[in-house]
């Protein structure tokens, strides 16, 4: 039997899950740790402690430099975009009421992808010279993926939107976007063609604070709108006639949380690139550690997908260098296993 901490005044009150309080205090401090370990790995190791002087600025020079100028932008963009593509996914759980359902599942990443593919393959003139500046892929990228929710919804408009025709037109477009993307990579130029390969598996090399400063108000915006619907998201997990009864315009919420999800997902694809799976295993280990509900499971999905990323970007950094591989590599050695698990077990 769950057990609750009562939070009441004259106006409101609130129920607490304490363990799930307790669950997202650790994952908190896991993030933390997480975060100094992989700021403190390199070519030049620095211990925590001279980490945690460095960000207090009363670290040595050198410290504060390599810090705060060259590791820092990289792990915050890292942990930002796994919190965001976790917490899109575990969105699109819960308003189509599929446990494998994820943005790269229903072709919202897909689309980023293929905008992406799309500008440096047109963009590019026979000496492999850009014609464009590089900063604006993000800019399509995320274009790309709004574009193909809105044309998801579309398509699965019939008398309404419901979550089985929302996944089968998104499987389908799916498909179709990741061909459109080799089709753009074979009669695009070889480098650029090797360059989108790079960015397709995910990877947050080279970031800067100019990413990092672009990338979080997409997240930090999304966060107030998540607290006022994640009640309306539970209550849609119970199916559309409950929800109907509760007062609540299913098709208006299904839209607004599409909309949040692809807010989510395309800013963290924009900049970070199209990492695999991160999405499906970071709510899936959050229900288990915080339950079902989603006032606990969005909170836990975030940290949990920002572990991963930052890991998996410190596991592509250090285990082959110097070699550096991909984040996106590890993230999907981890996640085509468990989705074929999860496949198994949904039998």
């Amino acid at each position: 039997m769950r057990k609750y901490w009562v939070l009441q005044r004259k106006s409101f009150s609130f129920l607490i899950d304490k363990k799930t309080t307790v669950s997202i205090i650790a994952l908190t401090l896991a993030a933390v740790v997480a975060m100094l370990i992989s700021i403190g790995v390199g070519d030049m190791y620095i211990a925590p402690w001279d980490v945690l002087q460095a960000l207090m600025g009363t670290g040595l020079d050198i410290n504060q430099l390599i810090i705060t100028e060259f590791r820092l932008p990289r792990v915050l963009v890292a942990f930002i975009a796994g919190a965001s593509l976790a917490l899109s996914g575990a969105i699109l759980q819960g308003i189509i009421r599929n446990p494998l359902s994820s943005p790269d599942m229903i072709g919202i990443t897909g689309g980023a992808g293929f905008a992406a593919v799309a500008f440096l393959t047109m963009f590019s003139d026979d000496s492999n010279n850009l014609l464009l500046s590089i900063n604006y892929l993000p800019l399509f990228a995320f274009g790309g993926a709004t574009l193909v929710a809105f044309l998801i919804y579309a398509l699965a408009w019939k008398d309404g939107v419901t979550p089985i025709r929302l996944i089968l037109i998104g499987i389908g477009l799916m498909a179709l976007l990741q061909a459109l993307t080799t089709l753009m990579m074979l009669i695009g130029p070889i480098y650029r063609a090797s360059q989108a390969t790079i960015w397709l598996t995910g990877t947050v090399y080279g970031t800067s604070w100019k990413e990092v400063k672009a990338l979080l108000p997409w997240f930090i915006g999304m966060l107030p709108i998540l607290v006022l619907l994640v009640r309306r998201l539970n209550i849609q997990g119970f199916g559309d006639d409950l929800t109907k009864g509760a007062g609540i315009s299913v098709h208006r919420e299904r839209f607004l949380l599409l909309m949040v999800c692809t807010a989510l997902a395309g800013s963290a694809v924009a900049f970070a690139g199209a990492m695999g799976f991160v999405g499906l295993i970071g709510p899936h280990i959050a229900r288990r550690i915080s339950g079902s509900s989603f006032g606990g499971l969005l909170p836990a999905s975030a940290l949990i997908g920002g572990i991963m990323v930052v890991l998996a970007d410190l596991a592509g950094r250090t285990l082959f260098s110097p070699l550096e591989v991909p984040a996106g590599v590890f993230t999907a050695a981890i996640g085509a296993p468990y989705f074929i698990y999860l496949l198994f077990k949904n039998q």
